[in-house]
């Protein structure tokens, strides 16, 4: 089943992407409309597709990927972006798209398992180590509603929120350890971070919605008829791949963001639940104008099936909600759009929200890569990372920021390996 879903996925995302249907990739998507409405070439789209993605695929999806055993949507979606806007969009184009798109899903998913099981043969097996990797964004994800709170408001405001989140999540802590939360004699355990998490949620949303318009709002949907339009009469291809991707990720083979890939990977899929919740609200704002201007949508829509795919108890009804979950969105989008031109402030907060993610990741995930590296090579772990960050920044960054704590923590791996076996490095107890 997992095999059958991943080429699925990577089948029909392919042939989305291929019929100018739906892009991953967010930058590509006002690139797809150049190209639709005939300003851009099909070459040019897809030597710009290849150039936006390829890096991300790389640098990004796949050293996530390799660090949780599980597939980061990035690695697949982005890869598939670039297959169906490669080949010609005609009757054995878009078919070709779609073997190749099932081709690189089931190589994926072939090579991640062929992949751990190729540890076990090298003289360091650095594998373990590299779970260290996500630890920090587990604990530090609970703060990413205040520093988007202090980007958009304020910093009072940010620090007051940052505050009493920290402050919900002690006292959830201390609720725990002392067991005065019961239910039928049953205790109750709080997860610290999610209550934190959720009530900096709050703290946002209450300063966003204060937020009203000044002058006349614009009706995007009803300026973007035509796109709305297209996106809709598309609904069954996004309700395939939505049922498809929450079954995917109910079946714990897939997540949608790295915070939710950490979570997961620890086991605990009701926190990636709220993590991938909390990140949906951030894309809805992106996601709907984007698409609404476009009339290119996105094969996960506003990610919202990811949180289906944690919270349905099993994978036939994670599937169908899935498939619901999506037709709603394309149903709604102009209501949507109307709500968030109501509400300014919320439509504005999704971009603070997705550059607040971003701030906190770069510095989480390179803790997480100095402390799984120096796990692999004790020393040397944390002198190549900090190396490694600065000659990036200095370089311009070819790597983003973002990628570089896994992608460190893997050359170390690599490097410890060939130390170990030349006889100069002896493997860490």
């Amino acid at each position: 089943m997992e095999m059958t879903l991943i080429i699925l996925i990577g089948a029909v995302a392919a042939v989305l992407a291929n019929m100018n249907i739906a892009v991953f990739n967010d930058g590509l998507r006002p690139i797809v409309s150049e190209h639709v409405e005939g300003r851009m070439s099909r070459r040019d789209l897809a030597f710009t597709a290849f150039a936006m993605s390829f890096g991300l695929v790389i640098g990004f999806g796949i050293p996530f990927t390799l660090s949780a055993s599980i597939i980061l949507v990035h690695s697949i979606l982005l890869g598939t972006d670039i297959i169906g806007l490669l080949t010609p969009k005609n009757k054995w184009g878009t078919p070709l798209a779609a073997v190749i798109g099932g081709a690189y899903g089931a190589g994926l998913l072939i090579g991640l398992e062929g992949f751990v099981k190729l540890f076990d043969y090298l003289p360091l097996n650095f594998l373990d180590a590299m779970g260290q990797v996500g630890t920090p964004v587990v604990v530090t994800f609970m703060a990413f509603p205040a520093l988007a709170v202090a980007m958009q408001f304020s910093v009072k405001k940010g620090v007051i929120t940052f505050i009493v989140s920290a402050f919900v999540r002690q006292l959830a802590v201390w609720l725990n350890a002392s067991g005065i939360l019961a239910i039928s004699g049953t205790t109750v355990t709080l997860n610290q971070e999610g209550m934190a998490l959720i009530t900096g949620m709050i703290f946002l949303l209450a300063y966003a919605m204060k937020e009203k318009s000044e002058g006349s709002s614009v009706d995007l949907a009803a300026i973007f008829s035509d796109k709305v339009a297209k996106i809709r009469k598309n609904v069954v291809f996004f309700m395939i791949i939505g049922g498809l991707i929450a079954a995917a990720t109910n079946l714990w083979i897939m997540a949608g963001d790295p915070i939710s890939l950490n979570l997961l990977a620890e086991g605990k899929a009701t926190d990636a639940g709220i993590a991938a919740a909390a990140r949906a609200l951030g894309f809805i704002p992106l996601i709907a104008s984007t698409a609404i201007a476009t009339g290119v949508y996105s094969p996960v829509g506003f990610t919202l099936i990811f949180v289906v795919g944690f919270f349905t108890p099993n994978v036939w009804i994670a599937l169908i909600a899935g498939v619901v979950i999506i037709f709603l969105e394309v149903m709604l989008l102009s209501s949507i759009a109307r709500f968030l031109d109501k509400y300014p402030g919320i439509r504005n907060s999704g971009e603070n929200i997705r550059s607040a993610m971003t701030k906190l990741l770069e510095v989480a995930l390179l803790i997480g890569g100095a402390n799984a590296a120096n796990a692999i090579a004790p020393g040397f772990g944390f002198f190549f990372i900090a190396g490694f960050y600065l000659l990036n920044e200095i370089a311009g960054r070819p790597i983003v920021r973002i990628a570089v704590g896994p992608i460190g923590a893997i050359a170390v791996g690599i490097i410890a390996n060939i130390l170990v076996a030349v006889g100069m490095m002896n493997i860490p107890q």
